[in-house]
């Protein structure tokens, strides 16, 4: 599996670009800024774009998501619950100065509990609220991996004073996951460096009330 990670615009989102081993088929997660630069990776690597993967729709995780899906014609994958925020992206940018950034409609919604074959991967769809209402988090389970968004990060968890946010329902979320995969998963999370689950089950000060 060849994952590769590019943080991207001010507030440093991680965009992950994936393909298996010398593919020539690749999938990117959350392209949120920086379109020329993400196109400019995955002509580098000559791969075709199957598929825009997105785990939840604030502004740092979709803004590079037209221009990247216009270019590539790949599709979009969107959260079922946050699909009209894809499509007036900034109605629902909290704070001025960032953007403008371009509204998509999404080609296909996921709600939790699909698998997706795309680019050669095996895809749960894992449903994963509290951050935002919709999120979701994409796991390769034969691969031990683990897109988790803005729901787990290392060492910390994913803020919940959005609209729309719920502590309570992010920490079942991650309770969810932890219970469903190993300890050895890669967390490739939205923000921050890469992880484990068992990393986080052990050390993340956040996770400590889901042990008593």
């Amino acid at each position: 599996m060849d994952v590769r990670m590019l943080t991207v615009g001010p507030v440093q989102e991680n965009c992950f670009i994936v393909r298996r081993d010398g593919s020539d088929r690749a999938l990117i997660v959350d392209p949120g800024e920086e379109a020329d630069r993400l196109l400019g990776v995955i002509g580098e690597l000559g791969v075709t774009l199957e598929a825009i993967l997105l785990t939840h729709t604030h502004f740092d995780h979709v803004g590079a998501v037209a221009p990247v899906a216009r270019a590539t014609g790949a599709p979009v994958w969107c959260p079922q619950l946050e699909t009209q925020v894809l499509a007036d992206i900034m109605a629902y940018v909290p704070w001025e100065g960032f953007g403008p950034f371009e509204s998509y409609e999404a080609d296909h919604t996921v709600a939790g509990g699909e698998t997706l074959q795309l680019a050669g991967f095996d895809i749960d769809v894992v449903f994963t609220p509290g951050h935002s209402p919709g999120h979701v988090t994409y796991v390769m389970a034969d691969e031990q991996a683990m897109f988790s968004g803005d729901v787990l990060f290392q060492a910390s968890v994913g803020r919940t004073d959005l609209p729309g946010g719920d502590h309570a329902t992010l920490m079942a979320s991650i309770a969810d996951l932890l219970a469903r995969y190993p300890d050895e998963t890669r967390v490739h999370p939205g923000h921050m460096g890469l992880t484990t689950l068992g990393a986080e089950r052990a050390h993340n000060p956040f996770l400590a009330a889901l042990s008593r």
